[in-house]
């Protein structure tokens, strides 16, 4: 029996893109490098910032080793500033939330964005009534897709990971799911392509957040 919800954020809940490309872009900006595109940022995101950025930079062919320490400051400093720059839930997500709300499921959200911005995007975008339970990466807590903290919102929450749904538009969040042994659903309105989602092995997979509701029926 499903009882609980675990969202994923950026490319899930949030079209985020565009904040995320303008603070790496600034970041390089600083760094003398030159930008990458918004397409590259787009298949960068999902395992974190050092990740993103140490992508980025070896993208804009910078020398990683020499300039990631100090672009995380610099992307720390640029992101805090724009993390809710054009960003918007996607189409139905909003309603999918309340219809959830309404059936007493609890309701969570997971990233590996930082979780400071995380807690911020979240309560700006929905509010803070709408999630039980935000977290973002924090120190001391392994990133997805290990299922460390999927497992911790769980237990938060009240539930068994059985009873949990986890929802996610990458192959980061297929495998999170899959570890924490939740059911777990791809959404192909993402920062990935549906290919990418069946190939990392995802169960099922969401063509609008409406299908969402028809895919737990099964």
């Amino acid at each position: 029996m499903t009882k609980a919800f675990i969202f994923d954020l950026d490319g899930t809940l949030t079209d985020t893109l565009d904040s995320l490309h303008v603070s790496v872009v600034g970041t390089l900006e600083e760094l003398g490098l030159p930008p990458v595109t918004r397409e590259q940022c787009r298949q960068f995101v999902g395992n974190g910032a050092r990740v993103l950025m140490e992508k980025s930079i070896r993208a804009a062919g910078g020398d990683v080793d020499g300039l990631l320490d100090e672009a995380m400051q610099v992307y720390g400093r640029i992101f805090d500033a724009n993390c809710t720059y054009h960003v918007v839930p996607y189409e139905g997500i909003m309603e999918l939330l309340s219809l959830l709300g309404q059936k007493g499921m609890k309701l969570a959200v997971l990233s590996n964005k930082p979780h400071r911005q995380t807690v911020h995007v979240v309560e700006e975008i929905f509010g803070k009534q709408t999630f039980a339970w935000i977290s973002g990466q924090k120190e001391g807590i392994a990133r997805k897709p290990d299922p460390q903290a999927a497992l911790l919102i769980a237990k938060e929450l009240g539930v068994k990971p059985c009873e949990c749904v986890y929802v996610g538009d990458s192959e980061v969040d297929v495998a999170t799911g899959k570890a924490a042994c939740m059911r777990t659903i791809g959404v192909a309105w993402g920062f990935r392509t549906r290919g990418v989602l069946l190939e990392a092995g995802a169960e099922a997979i969401a063509g609008s957040p409406e299908e969402i509701m028809e895919l737990i029926k099964e």
